[in-house]
């Protein structure tokens, strides 16, 4: 009797085994050390980085990328991103380095070139950067930055450089002679949806310069690839001489950092108003061809006749200084320096409705803006332009998911 027990005890044993384990399996998945509110709320791609992984996400996936993640860090006033055609990034740093981040975040030690011409001053320095149109087939790659001439003038220039083997050599000016200065150099370049390349220049602080129309200074510059100006410029020739110099396709700008366009193809610029004791007014412009956007003449909501004036303002109380901007969404982002914040103004047709602040204080000084070639937003901070407080980890790269905003 005894025994048959002990045979019928080991059979039911055998049996619940198996279900004995996935019932604890199911209690150790739903235990609380997996709990959600465990994760820190700024993720950071420097630690424990999966280099199987890319930072590429699908649009469909955007539920599973964090709100923030940090994708660099201690990078020296970086300026300016250009994705490269395999999700790495070419990054800009104003003391005249241009560094390589991979797809997975990892930050290349060594710089892919040192300009060796930059010269940082103030807020010059190597500035903007963008790919040609055609990287894929000739590999070039267009920079802007601050120099000093024979002269021992401050001056920038546009060049166009080679990118091969994680190098960049074989410079060539494009555009040179820009006015410059410790202050408002401009340096925002992009190719606009015509395949023409946009200058943002600024008044190198002679305000006088902005409604000269044969200086370089103060404008929206429009040029071919190869720095000639582009059919159609406003002053190309008018009654059979030229009435300004023909690279210029908007003037009166005080120090334009933000170029980008949306979906309708309607150029947009971020620009910084007044500075000092009187800061504010900085502005969001709509650009046309041959507009004159009033500085130093009128600011805000003054009005002249032959002028623009701002879509957008910060108002005389508010100061946002504007600089890096990216087109995603239906709105418009744009970097604050002194405003630390990201701002979003919500585009309704060529009319700002409202203007939002993102990140309030919480990174510092943010100076580029980029839409990645996830749909993500790719934001630089600028702490260590001698302006901000830096942290141990500043300057850094951030990714933002615009979903979760």
């Amino acid at each position: 009797m005894v025994s048959l027990v002990l045979f019928l005890m080991k059979k039911a044993l055998i049996f619940l085994l198996p279900i004995i384990v996935v019932a604890l399996g199911i209690w150790y998945v739903r235990s609380d050390r997996f709990s959600s509110q465990d994760l820190p709320e700024i993720s950071d791609l420097t630690k424990n980085r999966d280099t199987s992984t890319t930072q590429t996400q699908d649009k469909s996936s955007s539920e599973d990328v964090p709100a923030v993640t940090v994708i660099a860090k201690n990078l020296d006033t970086p300026w300016g991103i250009a994705f490269l055609p395999n999700g790495s990034m070419l990054v800009t740093e104003r003391k005249g380095t241009v560094r390589f981040v991979d797809a997975t975040g990892v930050l290349q030690p060594n710089p892919v070139i040192t300009v060796t011409n930059v010269r940082e001053i103030g807020e010059g320095g190597l500035l903007g950067i963008v790919l040609h149109p055609d990287f894929a087939v000739n590999n070039y790659i267009y920079l802007y930055y601050t120099y000093k001439s024979s002269g021992g003038s401050t001056l920038n220039r546009v060049v166009c450089m080679t990118y091969k083997d994680n190098k960049l050599s074989d410079e060539k000016s494009i555009v040179d002679a820009i006015p410059g200065d410790s202050n408002h150099n401009g340096g925002r370049i992009k190719f606009g949806p015509d395949r023409l390349l946009y200058i943002g220049t600024g008044d190198a602080e002679v305000p006088s310069r902005a409604q000269d129309t044969n200086s370089l200074a103060g404008k929206i510059l429009r040029v071919t690839d190869e720095g000639r100006p582009a059919n159609g410029n406003p002053f190309d020739f008018a009654q059979g001489k030229p009435l300004g110099d023909p690279r210029v396709f908007s003037y009166g700008h005080r120090n334009v950092q933000g170029l980008t366009w949306d979906q309708n193809g309607t150029f947009w610029a971020t620009e910084h108003g007044r500075s000092g004791i009187l800061s504010g007014l900085d502005e969001v412009n709509l650009i046309q061809s041959g507009r004159n956007y009033g500085w130093p003449e009128i600011q805000g909501d003054e009005v002249r006749s032959g002028m623009e004036t701002p879509v957008r303002h910060s108002g005389a109380t508010t100061t946002w200084a504007p600089s890096g901007a990216a087109y995603l969404g239906g709105s418009l982002f744009f970097g604050g320096l002194r405003g630390q914040a990201l701002y979003e103004a919500v585009l309704s047709g060529n009319r700002v409705s409202e203007v939002k602040e993102h990140f309030k204080g919480q990174f510092g000084r943010l100076r580029d803006v980029v839409a990645g070639p996830d749909s993500m937003l790719y934001i630089t901070t600028s702490n260590r332009d001698g302006r901000g407080k830096p942290t141990s980890d500043d300057d850094r790269i951030i990714r933002v998911n615009p979903d979760k905003l």
